[in-house]
């Protein structure tokens, strides 16, 4: 493996770690650790398992983007899809605060700042859908490979209104899209679902993902140095 290969895998890693870190419950600020409860210390010790998800772009068939269409064109709930911008700051954090809060996966509050860094770094994209005027949802996309060839959904997240109701669907297939207009070079969709939130897996694997394996996630994989 060359050099200039080596130094992407490693800029890929440690852009994922941090993502990862983000959105999950321990972190370090200023070099200094922060206190987490005894049972948080334990899982993160013990390890979290995240089973792993992928759906190649040649199974997104013409029948196949025809079942998602007809699932969401019979469902009433509509939602207008704009991507996220640094105005947006606000809205994500409203959206992931509430949406994780019921979730079955670790979970710590997210801020407009750690945000910010998601939204800076190359090659992320939020998407926010909008449901009888209200921001609802939103997909965090990123980018894996030599060529951004794994496309990879980070988060996906639904405020608790609008959850079981087809939203996740609509965004989605939203992302699916915005894949196909922006990045053609596309060739597989990957998620990772912590292995105790039986909904999310549901809904991934009902809109055809398919477990390829699981990775254990230590306490040190989401710890970061604050800036």
């Amino acid at each position: 493996m060359s050099k200039a290969h080596l130094g992407r895998k490693k800029k890929f890693d440690l852009k994922k770690r941090k993502i990862r870190a983000f959105f999950l419950s321990i972190e370090t600020k200023k070099k200094q650790k922060l206190e987490v409860d005894s049972t948080a210390e334990e899982l993160y010790q013990d390890g979290m398992v995240y089973i792993q998800m992928r759906l190649p772009v040649q199974k997104i068939t013409e029948q196949f983007e025809g079942k998602l269409k007809d699932k969401i064109e019979h469902n009433i709930i509509k939602a207008k899809i704009r991507e996220a911008t640094e105005s947006d700051l606000e809205t994500l954090k409203n959206i992931y605060n509430r949406a994780w809060l019921l979730s079955n996966t670790p979970y710590r509050p997210i801020t407009k700042t750690d945000l910010k860094k998601i939204l800076d770094y190359p090659d992320t994209v939020f998407l926010i859908a909008k449901v009888y005027g209200i921001d609802a949802a939103f997909a965090l996309l990123d980018f894996e490979g030599e060529n951004n060839e794994i496309a990879v959904i980070a988060a996906l997240a639904v405020i608790p209104r609008f959850q079981r109701k087809g939203v996740g669907t609509i965004i989605g297939m939203s992302a699916w899209n915005y894949l196909k207009q922006n990045y053609s070079n596309v060739k597989e969709i990957r998620a990772e679902v912590y292995k105790d939130n039986v909904i999310s897996y549901a809904f991934i694997k009902g809109i055809g993902f398919e477990e390829f394996g699981k990775k254990v996630y230590k306490k040190e994989d989401f710890e970061i140095t604050q800036d």
